[in-house]
């Protein structure tokens, strides 16, 4: 499945549904198993065709985008909502928008420029300050198409553009889940079981079922990461840099990788030429937190792709970078 495909498909912590589907789809053809856990992740596995000392490893990716979800709506038919996952509300204002299973039309909103006061205009905006605008006219109708609880998605289009990149929603982290549906489709020295979890947004709970229910020997986390190579950034925090190939993370915010598979990684990186780059920061936080937690305190490393404006309707990758992740991947799993 193309990566186009992946991204266009809606697919919020809880609501990963047709995601799961597209993805059970490709894997039940050429995995050796496939189930849905009672999280909800998809797990599949693949025998390794080396005849004896095969390692178990596991590679995960989150199914899973932020999105908004709809909690109630006010009297002249504005939708009131809240995000799932971490949004900036800051980039929200004026976004096309689609709203419940139907994907009603809409667009963010909030007071006019003309409207506010000095006082207004120093306030920082937030969700209480947003809206999404559908066209009803009344709080019935508006809630007719959106009772709370209602999953509404950035509608936001796949586009190439400039020197080989692509600009999207919900590239976090659906570049891990077409790496990996990419890689479920050749043979392995090892044996791999894909595991592609819910939840990762509002804080690892997929991954947590994933791994307290699999063992494994060592496990890769494929993830979009934030890159932070533009000009208002300092260099202190551009922790990794669109084009410098797939980004190897020592640390973030809830994980220390295992040093030992962390230099495996490097080296094999060094031995078969990847493009790769260090990501230079303790920033953000993933599913490899939740491989940790586990009673047998699974080795982890992180490879990610850098990704320009994250967790927005218009975040940013070049396709090189998502190769290198493929290619590094490739490798690891054949190597270790």
């Amino acid at each position: 499945m193309e990566l186009n495909k992946l991204c266009e498909l809606n697919g919020a912590p809880g609501d990963e549904g047709a995601v799961r589907n597209a993805i059970m789809a490709a894997a039940s053809k050429v995995c050796d198993d496939v189930r849905i856990d009672k999280a909800g992740n998809v797990i599949a596995f693949k025998k390794g065709v080396k005849k004896s000392g095969r390692k178990h490893i596991i590679l995960n990716a989150h199914m899973d985008e932020v999105a908004f979800i709809s909690v109630g709506a006010t009297e002249d038919g504005m939708i009131r909502i809240q995000p799932v996952g971490g949004i900036d509300p800051r980039v929200c204002v004026s976004k096309h928008v689609t709203v419940g299973e139907e994907k009603v039309k809409g667009v963010i909103g909030a007071m006019a420029i003309h409207l506010q006061s000095a006082a207004d205009r120093q306030r920082v905006l937030d969700f209480d300050n947003l809206y999404v605008d559908i066209g009803a006219q009344s709080k019935d109708e508006a809630l007719g198409a959106a009772p709370e609880g209602t999953y509404i998605y950035f509608d936001s289009k796949y586009e190439k553009f400039g020197d080989g990149c692509v600009v999207s929603k919900a590239l976090d982290d659906r570049v891990g889940c077409y790496v990996m549906l990419k890689l479920l489709q050749e043979s392995t020295q090892n044996d791999v079981t894909y595991a592609f979890v819910v939840k990762e947004e509002i804080g690892c709970r997929g991954a947590r079922a994933a791994a307290f229910n699999t063992k494994a020997d060592a496990v890769l986390v494929l993830e979009g990461t934030t890159a932070g190579d533009m000009g208002n950034v300092p260099e202190v925090s551009q922790v990794c840099r669109l084009g410098k190939g797939v980004a190897v993370s020592f640390m973030d915010n809830g994980s220390i990788v295992t040093r030992k598979l962390y230099k495996s990684v490097i080296d094999i990186a060094e031995k078969n030429g990847c493009h790769y780059q260090i990501k230079e920061a303790a920033t953000g936080g993933n599913d490899a937190s939740a491989y940790q937690a586990t009673a047998d305190a699974k080795a982890t490393c992180v490879l990610s792709v850098p990704c320009r404006y994250i967790h927005g309707p218009s975040s940013v990758v070049k396709l090189s970078d998502v190769e290198d992740q493929l290619t590094l991947a490739r490798h690891v799993v054949n190597s270790l």
